[in-house]
């Protein structure tokens, strides 16, 4: 599964950006997806994840109720919806699959070693 993010931008807080990853490779339903990002100087986190059924999520406390992740198997593409944006959440955003496949299934995982195939990272920079 190879992965190209777009979508990044400039944007005041308060706003909102809608990144996207699209994938190929016809295995990309099968695997879980999740968003990471790291700021300059730090390491890099985890965001959001989504199973390869698109029925189980998670996110991290700091974009808990801000972010919104999602799938469309059918076009091979992810999304990260962002909305009320804040400075600290600037920083450069990358999708990745699952190392392993699960076709149909309710895996998540948080951790960056259970991620295989990486997409390039789009930046997003919030202004304040």
């Amino acid at each position: 599964v190879q992965l190209q993010a777009s979508g990044g931008g400039l944007v005041q807080a308060g706003g909102s950006l809608r990144l996207s990853c699209s994938a190929s490779g016809r295995t990309f339903s099968t695997h879980a997806v999740a968003w990471f990002r790291q700021a300059p100087g730090k390491e890099r986190e985890f965001v959001a994840v989504m199973s390869s059924n698109g029925r189980n999520t998670d996110y991290s406390d700091s974009v808990w109720g801000r972010f919104t992740v999602s799938r469309d198997n059918l076009k091979n593409t992810m999304y990260l919806r962002m909305n009320n944006l804040k400075p600290e959440d600037t920083a450069v955003y990358y999708c990745a699959a699952s190392r392993i496949s699960y076709p149909g299934g309710s895996y998540i995982s948080p951790r960056m070693e259970d991620y295989e195939h990486w997409g390039q990272g789009t930046q997003v920079t919030v202004s304040s």
